[in-house]
This record gives structure tokens, C-alpha cells and sequence, in this order.
């Protein structure tokens, strides 16, 4: 059986500088948390929206040349993707749609590379695209693609404050209410996360709004 010579090179290069893949891989992750740490603040911390628009747009760059500098790598795209969606959420309608477009192509890109990477943000990530963009004939939404992935999300990641915070919305949405409770009750006994305060405080801020509208709609029947 022979060996393409890239593929043989490739494996030489590797056994022969393992310190500088975990160099590789140190910068990869301080990127990502650069990424993280950026898109928190803008989401939760910048009010004003032009604002807003203008520095998510400048992250969304960022996120590109990061993909760029690992290609090989399902977080940089996972990332990109997330800042891609939040850009969708705050651009106008002219353009929000592309936006979509672009983080549903970076999630499937990274789905093919690894569709576990990160706790399951790719499932949960795709399954949040598919209930926010509206249906055919505007744009690509579809609440079975939604379930399904969300789904997926929650087997991956049952306890994480995001799967079920994602899912719990979309229950609410489907009118299922009663289970939308239980899962954003338990959203809520995820454990603190002292490396990301912002994005912690923010969602379980997020989650307490959905429990409040829950607990209405409950209540109302």
C-alpha cells in the first residue's frame, strides 16, 4: 500500500515538532477566547445600536481571519458563525437574511469537521438559525430542522446553560410551555462560569425574561 508523500510529511512534521502544534493550538484557543470575550461585551454590554452593528461587524472580520489562520479547526468556524448570527440579529432586514446565510454555511463547515466541537454548539448553533429566520419563501427557517438539532444540542450537552436556554425559547415558541418551563428551570442550576462573567450573567438575565413569559402563559390558561 503506498503513502502520498503529503500525507507522509504531514505525520513526520507532526511526531517531529509536537511543541509546536501545542503552540499552535495555545494560540488558537487564546483567539477564541479573545472572540468570546469580545462578543459577550458587544451583546450584553453595548447599548447603543449603531454601536453595536459597527463593532460586531468588526468582530465578524476578526472571527474570518482566525477561520483563516486554522482552517482545519472546528472552533474558529463555530465562533464565526455565533458572530455571524448576532449580526444577523442587529442588522436591518436588507441584510439580515445574509448574514444567516453565512454562519448557516460556517456551522455546516464545522459540523463536517467535528459536529461534537464545543459541547454541541454546532447542533445547538444550527438549530437556533433554523426557528429565528423566517420559513420559504423568505428565508431558510424550519422548525423540524429546529427540533431536530436542538435536540441533538441538548443529548450533547444536557446541563449547559445555552442548549437549554435555546431550546426552552423554542418550546415557548411551539406553544409547549409546560416543558419549556422544566427546561429553562434547569438552565438555570447550570453552574456559574467565573472565566466568562458577562456572558454568564447575561443569559441567565435571558433566561429569567423566558421564565417570566413562561410562567405568564401558564398562568393565563
Amino acid at each position: 500500500m503506498r503513502i502520498s508523500s503529503a500525507i507522509l510529511l504531514a505525520g513526520l512534521m507532526l511526531a517531529a515538532s509536537p511543541a509546536a502544534y501545542a503552540t499552535d493550538m495555545a494560540a488558537m484557543n487564546a483567539d477564541i477566547v479573545h472572540l468570546e470575550h469580545e462578543w459577550a461585551r458587544i451583546t450584553y454590554l453595548v447599548k447603543d445600536h449603531d454601536a453595536q452593528l459597527s463593532q460586531i461587524d468588526a468582530l465578524n472580520k476578526e472571527a474570518a481571519g482566525i477561520v483563516k489562520k486554522y482552517p482545519d479547526r472546528p472552533e474558529p468556524l463555530i465562533w464565526n458563525g455565533i458572530i455571524a448570527s448576532e449580526e444577523a440579529a442587529t442588522a436591518s432586514i436588507f441584510t439580515a437574511l445574509g448574514y444567516a446565510k453565512d454562519a448557516r454555511a460556517l456551522f455546516e463547515k464545522a459540523e463536517q469537521i467535528d459536529p461534537k466541537a464545543i459541547h454541541g454548539a454546532v447542533p445547538m448553533s444550527l438549530g437556533t438559525l433554523y426557528y429565528r429566520v423566517p420559513g420559504f419563501p423568505v428565508g431558510f427557517g424550519d422548525n423540524d430542522k429546529a427540533r431536530h438539532y436542538l435536540e441533538q444540542a441538548m443529548a450533547l450537552d444536557p446541563d449547559g446553560l445555552d442548549a437549554n436556554y435555546f431550546y426552552g425559547d423554542f418550546l415557548i415558541e411551539q406553544g409547549e410551555y409546560q416543558k419549556a418551563k422544566q427546561v429553562l428551570t434547569h438552565a438555570l442550576a447550570a453552574p456559574n462560569d467565573p472565566a466568562r462573567p458577562i456572558w454568564d450573567a447575561g443569559r441567565r438575565a435571558e433566561v429569567h425574561v423566558l421564565l417570566d413569559k413562561v410562567n405568564g402563559k401558564l398562568a393565563s390558561r
